[in-house]
């Protein structure tokens, strides 16, 4: 049986992994969990129902209030809690979920004690991509993908030697502002633009899909992940999102990977490789699928994947200072301190301000994370 650390346990990716974990208990438990805090009543639920070894909240006053609700069970409080809860000897494969920066961390002690992990933060490979892959070579560790698209490319990537690759496609639905007026991009509201037209997603996420800096993000992910470079890396918007991702082979043929929009497909694949487990989730009909569409990326509505392709192709700090200054400026978006297409401006302006440097260390990444923020802070301030 393999034990599970699950980090970022309430959210999302967190919620579809305690729903795989019930289809398979005779495969799957969950030696520990780990979350912010900000749903302690979720946490809690899930840690009477699941009983795991040691629970973990970032939040230590909410830790303190956890543990007066759970007498008896091991409640760990902090960062070090997290990593605790990540780096446990019980657990076989740790599910990064924690969103931001704060899951790099955990994910880096993780693989440094040669566990596997079955990777759902985005931020921790865009950060300090080079670094974790290295390590998890040293340790004869693996990095599984849990996002749909990076989960479609490893199983698609399954089909031919790494010679044998063209190039990869990431899918994108669009998001919901597709086809509406640029003009009217001054309007658009946080309500709206949290309104994904085919996925359940948080706050942050949403808001990433709505610019397509998601994209961009994934194919940093997919670069580090695949070995691919950047300019090899393709996006198509397909508005169905039923098909998560493509490979184009050398010989012209392409393998596409296709479910159901429901993130328990991704994680399962993830907690499951090399093996398939059968289950009964709901299942795609191919006679009632209708048609699925395709268009080519419009990069001029959508800058957000120039950018973090220029970003990837620069290497070194760039994608961490791209990262930090994009989860600064949808936090302020989401506060209402910017509008939606300042978003994109000021990744663009901290990255036009910033001199690309190596980075050699999980704290040389997590420097210039810092470096973006302040310099995100100062630009939507007035400073230069």
């Amino acid at each position: 049986m393999l034990a599970l650390a699950l980090l970022g346990s309430t959210g999302s990716i967190g919620r579809s992994t305690v729903e795989v974990v019930r289809h398979h208990p005779e495969r799957l438990r969950v030696a520990t969990l780990a979350a912010f805090g900000s749903d302690l009543d979720a946490l809690e639920a899930q840690a009477r129902e699941l009983r795991p070894e040691l629970v973990a909240v970032h939040d230590r006053e909410r830790a303190r209030e956890l543990a007066r609700r759970l007498p008896g069970l091991e409640i760990a409080g902090g960062a070090e809690g997290v990593t605790a809860a990540a780096t446990h000897p019980s657990v076989g494969r740790v599910v990064a979920a924690m969103v931001g920066a704060a899951g790099l961390a955990p994910a880096y002690a993780a693989l440094d004690a040669g566990k596997d992990v079955a990777l759902a933060n985005k931020e921790a490979l865009v950060v300090a991509g080079p670094v974790l892959t290295q390590l998890a070579r040293e340790r004869g560790a693996r990095i599984v993908p849990i996002d749909s698209e990076h989960v479609a490319l490893h199983q698609a990537l399954r089909c031919g030697a790494a010679s044998e690759v063209r190039r990869l496609v990431l899918t994108a639905s669009g998001g919901p502002f597709r086809e509406r007026e640029l003009e009217s991009w001054d309007r658009i509201t946080p309500r709206e633009a949290l309104a994904h037209p085919t996925w359940s997603m948080g706050r942050k996420i949403s808001i990433d899909s709505a610019t397509l800096m998601n994209k961009g993000l994934e194919l940093i992910e997919a670069r580090h992940l695949f070995g691919v470079p950047p300019e090899a890396i393709d996006v198509v918007v397909h508005p169905q999102s039923q098909v998560h991702s493509l490979v184009e082979y050398a010989d012209g043929s392409w393998i596409a990977q296709l479910s159901v929009n429901d993130m328990v497909f991704a994680v399962q694949y993830a907690l499951s490789f090399p093996e398939r487990w059968a289950n009964d989730f709901p299942r795609l009909d191919p006679g009632t699928m209708g048609s699925l569409d395709f268009e080519p990326l419009d990069e001029g509505r959508f800058r957000s994947v120039g950018l973090a392709r220029r970003a990837a192709a620069a290497g070194g700090s760039a994608p961490a200072v791209l990262n930090a200054a994009n989860e600064i400026a949808v936090h302020a978006f989401l506060e209402e301190r910017l509008r939606f297409p300042q978003i994109v401006d000021t990744v663009e302006a901290v990255l036009d301000s910033h001199r690309v440097t190596p980075v050699a260390s999980l704290e040389d990444a997590l420097d210039w994370d810092a470096w973006g923020r302040r310099r995100a802070g100062e630009l939507m301030a007035g400073g230069r």
